[in-house]
């Protein structure tokens, strides 16, 4: 997990969504980063430093001329231990002073004397936010390198409608992993990922489909992005949320996934197939709804677009680098997806057995072993589809080195 052992600094600044923090600082803990948190003085009038400081177990630092580590100062000691510094909520008075490098509290001159990256999490009135003199001090910080994730727009805390709410935390938490992980195993690669399972229409409200929740391919394209590299996820009938610093391709059919990947291909370092394509569909669209009627109804099915085929025949530049597939088997696991492999020209195949009750479609775990040219297979245990997507990313970072040598970091 990239969060794991990381040192955070946390600042918190005095607005009214620092109660957001608190849940913040909690998840970078449960995701195994040390925390040191620096509230400022204002915040005190919002909160107190318990919560922080039992959900850390670090104290909470808010005097400049605090000693941490003997008679290190208190912003020397954490300018040098942060892996990452970030600021949430960032309030426009904090962001000023960042700007043109006003050192006057623990939070700012910790800022200033650190090299670590910096996320900023900008959180205030619409007005304030939408004042020509903050926007150009947000993107001062921007030109300098800083990340600035939202505001959010929703209800404030003045009770208007307006731009200027603190995001929540699962986007506070993907811009701090997409910026721990920029110069990762993936580092600037373009990778494409497919997700979800295609639906095949058969009239205007009935559809062939299949039970893929999309999950694998979402936790593949999560994984990617925390590696450095640069993701777009094409995604069939899928109803989880985005992921945060991917772009999303939303695509229904089997020739509409194909469409988007063989537009993409030329670009693509890196394609990963973790979609459920139909492989039939009907012959013929009913313009209108199928009529419950007289005896039994037969369907004619013809096959859908072989995207992997598709891709393997365009493949005499050289790209995708990489080509990844998916076998989701019932039986001979193995002996299916090694055919696979070799039929389709793939460089890596994760195979699954979708019989499983504790794994594969529609669970949040997979069991999966991975298969590569010349090389002995490799079984993952059952873990989280996360996990499972890390470690077929880390097998993918290895064969990109092995054929085309180190990415620069």
């Amino acid at each position: 997990m990239i969060l794991e052992g990381k040192s955070i600094v946390l600042g918190v600044t005095g607005g009214i969504a620092c109660y957001k923090a608190v849940d913040l600082c909690s998840k970078l803990v449960q995701a195994g980063a040390s925390v040191d948190v620096i509230m400022t003085e204002a915040t005190l009038e919002f909160i107190t430093p318990l919560p922080f400081q039992t959900l850390s177990r670090r104290p909470v630092c808010i005097d400049m001329f605090q000693l941490l580590d003997s008679m290190d100062m208190a912003h020397i000691s954490l300018a040098k231990k942060a892996d990452l510094i970030i600021i949430a909520p960032a309030t426009a008075n904090t962001l000023a002073k960042l700007a043109v490098g006003i050192a006057d509290n623990l939070l700012t001159t910790t800022v200033l004397s650190s090299m670590a990256p910096l996320v900023l999490a900008p959180a205030m009135d619409a007005e304030m936010w939408e004042h020509p003199t903050t926007l150009e001090n947000v993107a001062r910080l921007t030109e300098r390198g800083a990340v600035v994730v939202g505001p959010g727009a929703g209800r404030l805390a003045s009770g208007r409608m307006g731009r200027g709410r603190l995001v929540d935390t699962p986007e506070l938490l993907a811009a701090i992993r997409q910026t721990l992980g920029r110069h990762g195993a993936l580092a600037g690669l373009e990778v494409v990922v497919t997700a979800g399972g295609t639906q095949e229409p058969l009239d205007p409200v009935r559809h062939l489909g299949n039970r893929s929740s999309g999950r694998m391919g979402y936790a593949l394209a999560e994984a990617a992005r925390d590696m450095g590299a640069r993701v777009t996820l094409i995604s069939a009938n899928v109803s989880l949320e985005p992921v945060l610093g991917v772009e999303l391709v939303r695509v229904e059919t089997a020739a509409q996934m194909q469409q988007a990947v063989l537009e993409r291909r030329a670009e693509t370092d890196v394609l990963v197939m973790a979609a459920a394509v139909a492989d039939y569909r009907p012959a013929q669209r009913a313009e209108q709804k199928i009529k419950k009627i007289g005896g039994e109804l037969t369907l004619a099915l013809e096959r859908t677009e072989d995207i992997l085929d598709a891709v393997a025949a365009s493949r005499t530049d050289g790209r995708p680098g990489i080509v990844v597939g998916f076998a989701a088997e019932t039986e001979n696991l193995l002996a299916n997806a090694q055919e696979k492999l070799e039929r389709k020209q793939l460089d890596l195949i994760a195979a699954n057995d979708v019989t499983a009750t504790d794994a594969g479609f529609g669970s949040l775990d997979n069991r999966v072993t991975l298969l590569a040219r010349g090389a002995e297979p490799v079984e993952l245990p059952l873990m989280s589809k996360f996990e499972v997507a890390e470690r077929i990313l880390l097998q993918i970072a290895r064969l990109w080195e092995e054929r085309y040598g180190k990415l620069p970091r």
